[in-house]
């Protein structure tokens, strides 16, 4: 089971400052997101497996799954990532780029409340090393977000196979699920705007896999329309 778990040992922990940072928009509006998905693939998950459908529900994304769900809510797991990586902002956004195109990749996939967990720390791990100059190591990572090394690292090897190590995000794209990520707080009442800032020497306009030509209906993914 995933336990977030403390080390007092690691002398490359960062401490937290005596007067907290704010918490990027990018996290509140993430976890929004996110918590209102898992809760209806939950749902929908149990439906499918109580019901004679039970096989309709892909394994590509079962690496991720735990035992259990992890007691740690979705918006402290992701402030606690934040915290302690201190990874930017951009990285929270390019790490749901990926899950997003790992569901179209993958659409008999759900994100659920046994894997969201082990996917965001993997996707903004991952995206860090894309995007920030100076990152921390899987080994920190693995701390922080209560998996062990050898999980996450077998857990980023999976997610590179599963992207077809399509990793590279153009600022067209970025800019795009900025704006529906946006959106969908303001559907909701609760508009507010992501930071934009992102490193431009790390994104590809080239490589970039093409989000394009799909429709916000599925209740597996919130999908983006580019």
């Amino acid at each position: 089971m995933l336990a977030v778990v403390e080390n007092n040992h690691d002398h490359r922990r960062p401490e937290p400052s005596e007067a907290e940072q704010p918490t990027p928009r990018v996290l509140t509006i993430l976890s929004f997101v996110l918590e209102r998905l898992v809760a209806r693939n939950d749902r929908l998950f149990v439906g499918l497996r109580c019901g004679s459908a039970a096989g309709v529900v892909g394994k590509s994304l079962s690496v991720f799954h735990g035992v259990r769900a992890p007691s740690i809510s979705i918006p402290k797991y992701l402030e606690r990532i934040y915290k302690y990586t201190n990874c930017s902002p951009s990285c929270f956004v390019v790490g749901f780029v990926y899950i997003d195109r790992l569901l179209h990749r993958h659409p008999d996939s759900l994100v659920i409340s046994l894997n969201v967990h082990r996917l965001l720390v993997t996707s903004v791990m991952v995206a860090s090393k894309i995007l920030d100059d100076e990152h921390y190591n899987n080994a920190f990572y693995a701390r922080v977000g209560g998996v062990t090394n050898a999980e996450l690292n077998r857990l980023e090897v999976e997610l590179l196979f599963l992207l077809d190590f399509g990793v590279m995000v153009s600022s067209r794209v970025f800019e795009s699920y900025c704006l529906h990520l946006e959106k969908e707080m303001m559907w909701n009442g609760a508009g507010q705007k992501i930071e934009r800032a992102i490193v431009s020497n790390a994104v590809d306009d080239v490589t970039e896999i093409s989000v394009e030509d799909t429709q916000i209906s599925s209740p597996r993914t919130p999908q983006v329309v580019d």
